[in-house]
């Protein structure tokens, strides 16, 4: 090997051999020495990714009420980040556990994934009053593992053992990878936060978000929720730094999509130093998915005022009414005559007559098949989210 090849399959980081026999690998500070190369290519994807996120912002800006429609932008990203860790939850489980529909408690997976829509929500709301930060991401590891599978593994806690990443049952014998022992993790964190809050103007925002992505899995610093951490902190990121004013880029998708390939580019950053390979793939991700998520909007605009002309048209006396019920099904699809009541503050015989007309006009679908708390979906809405 020669010593120029030496330095780039080094630049990651090394693997030292620890006293217990097995060789954790310890990543080298961020940027990379020696510095990336910012061939042809790579530019190009980065001008095309930014393009793709700057029409993504401008077509949610558009949106009557942004806010509304982040919720199932949120909803859906939470889904796929679980589901790469394993859990079975579709979006519907998601939305029919915050309908209320289950009387008993919901699945672990669906609390899973609920808990990743809090700790999403509520580091975007951190961002107000504290940077991305080790404290941030602390903050809301703990929120995604409350009263869930890996509950007992110190959440919100830096880990204080070794961990390591493998086949389920696999031992650190035959680990695919031994992040750094305890010890190490504070020390790369703080080399990392360093990173984010660097100035480095000659490099593009998006570059720097997938290599703090990657260095977070890298550090792997809590015992459980290391991925879904990294996927969070690419929302937090994006908007921290202004580049979408809201959390709408499920960039999950492409990542569960491309799974396999996904986990041996992060791997063979570690492993050769390829920080380029990693790179082309996380910028191809941003394009794609935020393009999916422009033409989710777009085609949101055009099922809103297809319905809003249907209400406008048909309901007569009862269009503010109608009016008022559809806006609120952005931010819960799914609902009932006692949400419309609590809605309006009609009578159970008047939000009973109004919900008739939207399923006269095929606005929302009955599908509980029962005659007393019956509930209802707005089929055309969901179907958006399901289908990109």
């Amino acid at each position: 090997m020669t010593k120029n090849n030496l330095n780039i399959s080094y630049r990651a980081g090394r693997y030292i051999q620890q006293p217990s026999g097995y060789r954790a690998f310890i990543p080298s500070a961020l940027p990379p020495d020696p510095p990336l190369s910012m061939d042809s290519k790579m530019m190009s994807l980065v001008s095309k990714a930014d393009r793709a996120l700057g029409r993504l912002d401008g077509s949610i800006q558009t949106l009557p009420d942004a806010n509304l429609f982040v919720f199932m932008y949120v909803r859906k990203e939470a889904v796929l980040s679980s589901q790469i860790e394993g859990t079975q939850s579709s979006l519907d489980d998601v939305l029919e556990a915050e309908a209320m529909i289950f009387r008993r408690r919901h699945s672990s997976d669906v609390e899973e994934v609920i808990n990743y829509i809090h700790a999403l929500n509520q580091g975007i709301k951190r961002l107000e009053e504290l940077p991305v930060s080790v404290r941030l991401l602390r903050e809301i590891h703990k929120l995604l593992l409350k009263g869930v599978r890996g509950a007992e593994r110190q959440p919100g806690e830096l880990r204080t053992t070794q961990n390591w990443v493998g086949p389920a049952g696999s031992t650190i014998s035959d680990a695919v990878f031994i992040p750094p022992p305890p010890q190490e993790v504070p020390q790369c964190l703080s080399g990392l936060e360093k990173f984010i809050h660097s100035d480095t103007p000659d490099m593009p925002a998006l570059i720097k978000i997938g290599m703090a992505h990657a260095q977070l899995e890298t550090i792997h610093p809590f015992l459980d929720g290391n991925g879904r951490i990294g996927r969070l902190l690419i929302a937090l990121l994006l908007c921290d730094w202004k580049i979408l004013q809201k959390p709408v880029l499920y960039i999950s998708h492409y990542f569960k999509k491309h799974r396999e390939q996904y986990y041996e580019l992060l791997q063979a950053v570690r492993d050769r130093g390829d920080w380029e390979g990693w790179l082309k793939f996380f910028l191809t991700a941003v394009a794609e998915v935020a393009s999916a998520a422009t033409e989710t909007a777009r085609r949101i605009v055009y099922l809103r005022e297809r319905d809003r002309s249907r209400i406008v048209g048909s309901f007569g006396r009862s269009t503010a009414n109608g009016l008022k019920v559809l806006e609120s099904l952005y931010s819960k699809p799914i609902i009932s005559i006692n949400d419309i009541i609590q809605l309006t503050g009609l009578s159970f015989t008047a939000a009973s007559q109004l919900m008739s007309r939207f399923l006269k006009h095929n606005i929302l679908r009955e599908y509980t098949g029962q005659k007393r708390n019956r509930l209802f979906r707005y089929e055309d809405y969901i179907a958006i989210f399901k289908e990109n």
